[in-house]
C-alpha cells in the first residue's frame, strides 16, 4: 500500500461557508488525521471573484453552499432563504461556479455535480446503469417538459400512475415536494411542506399540509413549474415499528460506509418534517427475517455511487419495498454526508470513523487517478427536454 499522501506534502482545502457545521466537521476530521486544518475558501469569495485557484498539492473538497443567506441571495436572487422560488437560477449559477474552481485535486467533480443536482438527469443515468429506480416519465432524452398541473395530470393518466412524488428538478430537503395520491371518484390528496401565501409566493414550512382541493394543488404546482419538475411513481415503502422507512447510505470511495434509517408516519421521512432516526439494527433484522439481502441493498447503493466515479462521496436514498425483498434508489445526493456522530458500518472499513473522517482517510490513501476528458457518449451526457433547474433550500418557516 502506498504511504499516506500526508507524508508527501498533501494539504486540504475546502470550498464552503466559514462557520458552517459541515466545514467545521470536515476541518476537525483533517486535524484528527494529524494534518493542518484545511484552507477554507468561502463560497462568497468564489461567487464575487469569479472563481478560485488551488495549488497542485492541495486536495480540494467542494462543500454545500447552503445555510448562508448572502450566498443564497447571490445564487437565487431572493432575500428570504425560506422562499422556494429561484431554484433554476440557483442551479445555473452554482454549477457554473463549480466549474471556476481550478487546480489542485478535487474530490467532487463539476460534471458529476451538474447531474446530481438535476433529478431528471440523475434518474436517467441510474436507470441506464441498471440501478433500480422508481418509474418516471420525466427523465432521459426526449422526456416531456412539465409546464404545470395539466401536464402532471396528463402524465399520471398516460403512465397509469395514481400515486406520485412530484419534485423540483434540482431541490433537496423536501423543498417543493408533493406526494400526490388519487383515487376513484375524483378524490385527490397532496401532502407537502410548501406554504402558498395569498399573493402566490411559496415558502418551505416545518409543518406538512394536506390538500384535497385540486384547485389549490394546481396553484402550487403551476407556481413551481418554471423551476423544472420531476415526476416519479410513489413506491409503497416497508415499515418498522409501524412507521414507513427509508435509508440514507453514505458511499465513500466506492464502499457503503455509513447508514441511517429514517422513519415517519407521513410520506416524507426528512427529520425536519417530523421524521425520526430509526433503529438500523431493527431494520437489518427485518430485512433478514423476510429473506431479504442486506448486503445486496448496500451493493445497490454502491452501484448508484459508481455512476459518479469522479466524486469521492455521495449519499444514496434507498427505498426498501414492502416485504423488504426489493428496493429502489430514490435519489443520490452530492452533499448527503451530514450525519454527525454516526460511525461506520461493521465490515465497511470505516468502523469508528464518522463520514468526514472516512473521506479524509480515503483521500489520503488514494493516489489521484488521471481523469479522462469528458466523453459526451457517457451516461453523464443524458439530458432532458426541460432545462429549468432548482436547488437545495434548507431554510424553512416555523
Amino acid at each position: 500500500m502506498p504511504p499516506p499522501r500526508s507524508e508527501r506534502g498533501t494539504r486540504f482545502a475546502v470550498v464552503g461557508n466559514p462557520g458552517n457545521r459541515r466545514v467545521a466537521l470536515f476541518s476537525a476530521a483533517v486535524r484528527a488525521a494529524g494534518l493542518p486544518g484545511p484552507r477554507v475558501v468561502p463560497w462568497l469569495d468564489v461567487l464575487r471573484d469569479g472563481g478560485a485557484e488551488f495549488a497542485g498539492e492541495e486536495t480540494v473538497r467542494v462543500d454545500s453552499p447552503g445555510e448562508d443567506p448572502e450566498v443564497d441571495r447571490l445564487l437565487r436572487d431572493v432575500t428570504d432563504p425560506a422562499r422556494v422560488e429561484g431554484s433554476a437560477r440557483w442551479y445555473r449559477r452554482f454549477t457554473a461556479a463549480a466549474r471556476t474552481l481550478t487546480g489542485g485535486r478535487t474530490l467532487d467533480d463539476a460534471d458529476d455535480l451538474a447531474v446530481l443536482f438535476d433529478k431528471r438527469r440523475c434518474h436517467a443515468v441510474l436507470r441506464e446503469a441498471g440501478v433500480p429506480v422508481p418509474e418516471s416519465p420525466t427523465s432521459g432524452p426526449g422526456a416531456p417538459e412539465v409546464r404545470g398541473w395539466e401536464d402532471v395530470r396528463a402524465l399520471m393518466r398516460e403512465h397509469r400512475l395514481p400515486r406520485v412524488f412530484l419534485k423540483l428538478a434540482h431541490g433537496s430537503s423536501a423543498s417543493g415536494v408533493l406526494a400526490i395520491d388519487t383515487a376513484s371518484g375524483g378524490r385527490i390528496r397532496a401532502t407537502t411542506s410548501v406554504e402558498r401565501t395569498d399573493d402566490g409566493r411559496l415558502f418551505n414550512s416545518l409543518r406538512l399540509r394536506r390538500h384535497h382541493d385540486e384547485r389549490e394543488i394546481a396553484a402550487v404546482v403551476d407556481a413551481l413549474a418554471p423551476d423544472g419538475l420531476h415526476l416519479e411513481r410513489w413506491l409503497p415503502k416497508a415499515a418498522v415499528g409501524g412507521r414507513t422507512c427509508d435509508l440514507r447510505v453514505v458511499v465513500v470511495a466506492g464502499r457503503a460506509t455509513h447508514a441511517v434509517a429514517r422513519t415517519s408516519r407521513s410520506p416524507m421521512t426528512n427529520l425536519h418534517l417530523g421524521g425520526e432516526r430509526g433503529d438500523l439494527a431493527a431494520v437489518r433484522a427485518a430485512v433478514e427475517a423476510a429473506g431479504g439481502d442486506w448486503a445486496g441493498m448496500l451493493a445497490v447503493c454502491e452501484r448508484a455511487a459508481a455512476c459518479f466515479p469522479r466524486t469521492l462521496c455521495v449519499g444514496v436514498d434507498l427505498l426498501p419495498a414492502v416485504g423488504w425483498r426489493r428496493c429502489a434508489v430514490g435519489e443520490v445526493n452530492a452533499f448527503g454526508d451530514l450525519l454527525p456522530r454516526l460511525t461506520g458500518l461493521p465490515g465497511s472499513g470505516a468502523e469508528g470513523l464518522d463520514t468526514y473522517a472516512a473521506q479524509v482517510r480515503a483521500a489520503l490513501r488514494t493516489d489521484p487517478a488521471p481523469v479522462p476528458p469528458h466523453d459526451p457518449r457517457t451516461p453523464h451526457a443524458v439530458t432532458t427536454a426541460a432545462a429549468a433547474p432548482a436547488a437545495a433550500v434548507p431554510a424553512v418557516r416555523a
